[in-house]
């Protein structure tokens, strides 16, 4: 069976299904798949962080910058999908004060909110951190839910027209005198499209490969650390260089600790090493003493799709969080595909407007709803059922999107 889109995206993360939703809502006929269910790749297997900007401030002024904007913007559309519970930079010991303050000027010159107070005052606000807290500063870090956040960006694509495949893997993109035309794709058939958008993170090059591109995507993975742990209200950062065991992320009676950062070469095949849990657990425990002796309920890791023509191998860290939008035309001589990779979970609606622009301009599109002050609505109107849980849940179900990053957040 043959089926006739205008725009055809692959990968149903985050980004994927802001791109299918940004485009349906300038009305742009769109067709969604992903190969399981949605968020199943990388947004279902993060730490859940909604990024403040001030992790970046000191190292990537212009990415904070994003990431406090976009922060502010899913705090007013996307309702339940997140919470915004504030977090702390923290000061150990051992951590250099003048990493601190350089932290903290780094995040006023990038616009995000910060304040800084004694470990006393910290330890008032959340009563188990360390007591070896010398200080903190203050940002307004929060939590994403991914399952929900990618159901309900879907569920607002297929609200403006766009249809939602999942379970629906595509075998190979179709290519036609240099040009992708379209996908064949399991359980769908063939897919015929006028420009296809490759969302797939850290599967992005195998994919490209079957239409004879190349990609520089360096999956590497990060692990995640569950435990059961009743009373942390704020996010916790240890305030030194990005390092193994820096995030304590809280749920209503858990904490997602993360994480570890290596590059692996196959993003479906790694070893889960038993000494990347324990390095976690050890390492947050300083700013958090109590989870040492809470259970583990579970570990899970996580593959971020980092973008780079060079390997990092260990040191994958060095690997720009930055998003990057590929248009193959010009790239690689390759007409009618995009590539939109790298990025983090808190900017997936500004890499999707970006993607968007792109994909609108290449078809010629031009909604008279759109201007050159307003070229996209999705940073102005909620997603469907931001303010009802149980329907975000309920959507979560029938996309089969309930992932490991807040299993035990709702009715999955």
């Amino acid at each position: 069976m043959t089926h006739q889109t205008d725009v055809l995206v692959v990968g149903g993360g985050a980004t994927g299904a802001g791109v299918a939703r940004d485009l349906a809502m300038r009305g742009v006929d769109v067709t969604l798949v992903e190969r399981g269910g949605l968020g199943s790749g990388t947004s279902g297997r993060s730490h859940g962080l909604l990024h403040s900007g001030a992790r970046y401030a000191d190292t990537d002024p212009e990415g904070a910058a994003e990431c406090i904007a976009e922060n502010q913007i899913l705090r007013d559309v996307a309702g339940a999908c997140v919470d915004a519970t504030g977090g702390f930079f923290v000061q150990l010991p051992d951590d250099d004060p003048d990493y601190f303050e350089a932290k903290v000027a780094a995040c006023r010159d990038a616009g995000v909110p910060v304040e800084v107070m004694d470990g006393e005052a910290a330890r008032a606000d959340e009563p188990g951190l360390s007591a070896d807290a010398e200080r903190v500063a203050e940002v307004p870090d929060g939590v994403v839910y991914p399952s929900r956040l990618v159901a309900a960006t879907a569920a607002d694509a297929r609200e403006h027209g766009a249809s939602v495949h999942t379970h629906a893997q595509v075998r190979s993109l179709l290519v036609d005198d240099g040009r992708v035309v379209g996908a064949d794709v399991g359980g769908v058939g063939r897919v015929e499209a006028d420009h296809v958008v490759n969302a797939t993170g850290a599967w992005a090059d195998s994919l490209a490969a079957t239409a004879g591109v190349d990609l520089e995507v360096h999956p590497t993975k990060g692990a995640m650390v569950v435990v059961e742990y009743d009373g942390l209200d704020t996010v916790l950062n240890r305030c030194r260089p990005a390092a193994d065991g820096d995030i304590v992320v809280p749920h209503a009676d858990r904490v997602v600790l993360g994480t570890t950062s290596v590059e692996v070469g196959d993003p479906d095949e790694f070893p889960e090493d038993e000494a990347e849990v324990e390095r976690v657990l050890a390492e947050c425990a300083e700013m958090l003493p109590d989870v040492a002796d809470h259970a583990v309920e579970r570990a899970y890791w996580g593959v971020r799709p980092l973008y780079s023509p060079q390997s990092y191998g260990e040191n994958a860290r060095a690997i720009s969080r930055g998003f990057y939008l590929l248009d193959h035309a010009d790239r690689d001589g390759v007409a009618g595909f995009t590539t939109t990779v790298g990025g983090k979970l808190t900017t997936y609606r500004l890499m999707a407007e970006a993607t968007a622009d792109h994909v609108a301009d290449r078809l010629g599109v031009d909604e008279p709803c759109r201007t050159a002050d307003e070229p996209c609505r999705t940073a102005d109107e909620p997603l469907v059922g931001h303010d009802d849980p149980d329907r975000l849940d309920e959507l979560v179900a029938e996309f089969d999107a309930a992932n490991p990053a807040d299993a035990d957040v709702g009715g999955d």
